[in-house]
């Protein structure tokens, strides 16, 4: 169960509550799950019995109980406390099926994980000063807020900038809106797209005026082009890289990707190029048993090792980061999120390598490891792809 199933899940029993009479209030649109912090119990928690309490005229751990009861039964959930003032902790059943289906669920839709339709009901204008930073804001939104299932269009005060087009940026009107519309309004970047383009290039340029909050001032200096560890931007595009490299070692090896006690792939998902949707899933067929999860027939040894457990989490969590950034308007969010995944991959990559060394045969574990590194490819590329900004299968 992915984080998203959950929240479908608790928001099917607010429904089940009302339509049962047993709670009396409105159901929400959505119901928020997040990670428990440190300190918490279970794998999720959430919040929405405490929401529910002032609508419903009863106490939030009345409602939470009410909730409970209609959760705690459904396949993958494991168990199901009320904490504190009345929030919901769960702990899902099966970790080991859970992670097989968010590496199932970036296989199947590839550039478009994370992307959904929580905002389908909504038509939003936004409004933007005719200054490159608030324009590739606004540009970097739109694309956030579509992913997330809204229609939206973006108009700047004055006629665009021609050196906008040069960073992928189009408005759709210019001049002054006949009513207030929702504006973009970051902090200056203190150059124009020209100069921008000259000493940094469309991708690195994009990423400057981005990666920092709004409301902060953008880095836009010459570390931008370090080809290091030091530059964010380089990390993020050289672990997608070495993600798309190791799929191609492992096919000159003869071996294919296969997340850990699952029935294997007829053939590896071809990585959609940038700017294309990706290919269907590929059809699958069934094998021989296979060992427990987290375990290689060759030794017992955990093929994700504990450096996996990171990068698994920052993958399921994936899709709500994109959802709070087109909610939020913030584009950073998903900018940090890419540089976290590209963190712990290194961190999985160096611990657990997908490859075999030497001589070693390819085994249950190293097919297991390229599952997880392939899908941590695929994050970055749609996240970077979200920003405009491309990702090179060689760097």
């Amino acid at each position: 169960m992915t984080p998203a199933d959950l929240s479908r899940t608790v928001l099917h029993a607010v429904r089940r509550a009302v339509d049962e009479d047993a709670l009396r209030a409105p159901v929400p649109a959505r119901v928020r799950v997040e990670r428990t912090r440190p300190g918490g119990s279970g794998d999720y928690a959430c919040a929405v019995a405490l929401q529910l309490a002032g609508p419903a005229a009863l106490p939030a751990l009345e409602v939470a109980r009410i909730l409970r009861e209609r959760v705690v039964a459904e396949p993958g959930v494991g168990r199901v406390e009320i904490t504190g003032p009345g929030f919901l902790s769960f702990t899902l059943a099966a970790p080991a099926e859970s992670d097989r289906a968010v590496l199932d669920a970036v296989r199947e839709q590839g550039l478009a994980y994370g992307h959904g339709d929580a905002l389908r009901d909504e038509a939003l204008q936004f409004h933007h000063a005719r200054e490159v930073r608030a324009a590739v804001t606004a540009h970097a939104v739109r694309r956030l807020v579509i992913s997330q299932g809204a229609r939206v269009r973006i108009s700047c005060e004055e006629a665009p900038d021609p050196d906008w087009a040069r960073l992928g940026v189009a408005v759709d009107a210019h001049g002054t809106p006949p009513v207030p519309l929702t504006g973009i309004r970051p902090v200056p970047a203190g150059a124009t797209a020209g100069e921008l383009l000259r000493r940094l290039g469309p991708d690195a340029a994009r990423w400057g005026l981005l990666r920092a909050a709004g409301h902060d001032r953008a880095a836009l200096g010459p570390e931008l082009l370090v080809q290091g560890e030091a530059n964010p931007l380089f990390r993020v595009r050289y672990a997608h890289a070495r993600a798309r490299a190791l799929t191609r070692g492992a096919a000159l090896l003869g071996f294919t990707a296969e997340p850990a006690g699952h029935a294997p792939y007829s053939e590896p998902a071809k990585p959609a190029p940038y700017g294309e949707s990706p290919a269907p899933l590929a059809g699958r067929t069934v094998s021989a048993p296979h060992t427990a999860y987290g375990e290689s027939p060759a030794d017992g040894s955990a093929p994700y090792g504990s450096a996996g457990r990171p990068l698994l989490d920052l993958i399921a969590d994936h899709p709500g980061v994109l959802l709070a950034g087109a909610r939020h308007r913030a584009p950073d969010r998903v900018a940090r999120q890419l540089e976290a995944v590209a963190h712990a991959f290194f961190d999985f990559h160096d611990s657990c390598p997908p490859l075999p060394a030497g001589d070693e045969k390819p085994s249950a574990a190293h097919r297991a490891r390229l599952a997880l590194a392939e899908a941590a490819g695929t994050v970055l590329a749609g996240g970077l792809s979200l920003l405009g900004i491309r990702a090179p299968e060689h760097l």
